[in-house]
């Protein structure tokens, strides 16, 4: 069968998508489908943390570490947008705002997790369901129905039990607290974007995020925190554990959140979005023993996780082209 011309960076992410496991070759594909796919890759990001300690643990200070593993990815996307850029024809203004939101984002909630323990930033990140589902309703027409209050509620409900261990008397409100708040915020406005400009070429997207991430985290390091560069000793001990994180493990989990996130209403995504909370708080829990979970805290996870599964038995069909 002929296939339809297409954009290389169109082809590459579609294979991308294919490639994972978690789509078959037919361009239909079921919510059911596409709510799967993005749980699951929202559940890999739940463990973005790790790698940026470990690459701390080299003597790369938490700020610079966020500049260097959001710079790694750019060896490989740099090239696709060079050979994609005209794909971009009549959305490059809505890409650019998308993906300085996003990188944002994704520099708040780096720096949160270096800054705060994973717990909390990964719960204060996760108010983001209501933002989405407030921009959705407003701004995209998405209906309020009883089964997505019903998952807001649960999940939120988590939340809570999660917040029961007296946390903030061990470890009081910092700035860390402050960036992961304000990094649900602009993640809402930017994943709205991608669903009110669905046709943005997912690869330049990707592409123009991890460049507005990178330079945004070099303004926090170097301004905000006033972090001396890192050593090149040290970038060379920490590069293999960066690439291996930064564009093996995850590179392709962000591509299938941003296009899942074009085709799905942004409240339905916070809600499936949260499987991350649940990878974050385990992960967290086994690997660092100074942030151990209670008995309520698990019920909390589980509560998320629930909330997810709500969402994801219901749905259309959608194309992926």
């Amino acid at each position: 069968m002929d296939l339809p011309e297409l954009p290389v960076n169109e082809y590459v992410v579609l294979h991308l998508l294919r490639s994972s496991g978690f789509f078959m070759f037919s361009k239909i594909y079921s919510d059911t489908t596409l709510s799967m796919a993005l749980t699951l890759s929202a559940a890999a990001w739940g463990l973005y943390w790790f790698p940026l300690r470990l690459i701390e643990s080299t003597g790369i200070e938490g700020a610079w570490s966020v500049v260097f593993f959001n710079a790694c990815p750019l060896i490989v996307l740099t090239p696709l947008l060079i050979c994609g850029f005209k794909s971009l024809q009549g959305t490059l203004g809505p890409a650019l705002f998308a993906a300085v939101m996003i990188g944002l984002a994704f520099t708040l909630y780096a720096n949160g997790l270096m800054e705060t323990t994973v717990v909390r930033a990964t719960l204060l990140y996760y108010l983001t369901p209501i933002w989405l589902t407030l921009i959705g309703v407003f701004w995209l027409s998405e209906p309020l129905t009883k089964k997505r209050l019903l998952s807001i509620c649960v999940a939120f409900l988590g939340l809570v039990l999660l917040l029961s261990n007296g946390d903030a008397v061990q470890h009081p409100l910092n700035i860390g607290d402050l960036f992961s708040f304000l990094s649900g915020i602009f993640w809402a406005i930017g994943i709205a974007c991608l669903k009110r400009w669905s046709t943005i070429p997912i690869l330049p997207l990707t592409t123009f995020i991890f460049i507005a991430t990178t330079a945004i985290s070099a303004v926090f390091a170097g301004l905000l925190f006033n972090v001396p560069l890192p050593d090149i000793t040290m970038l060379k001990t920490a590069f293999p554990t960066a690439v291996v994180w930064s564009i093996i493990f995850l590179l392709p989990c962000f591509c299938i959140i941003f296009r899942v996130s074009q085709l799905l209403f942004p409240g339905r995504v916070g809600i499936l979005t949260m499987s991350e909370v649940v990878v974050a708080m385990i992960s967290a829990a086994i690997l660092l023993p100074e942030e151990p979970m209670l008995l309520l805290q698990w019920v909390g996870a589980f509560a998320i996780l629930f909330a997810g599964l709500i969402e994801v038995p219901f749905g259309t069909r959608k194309k992926l082209s």
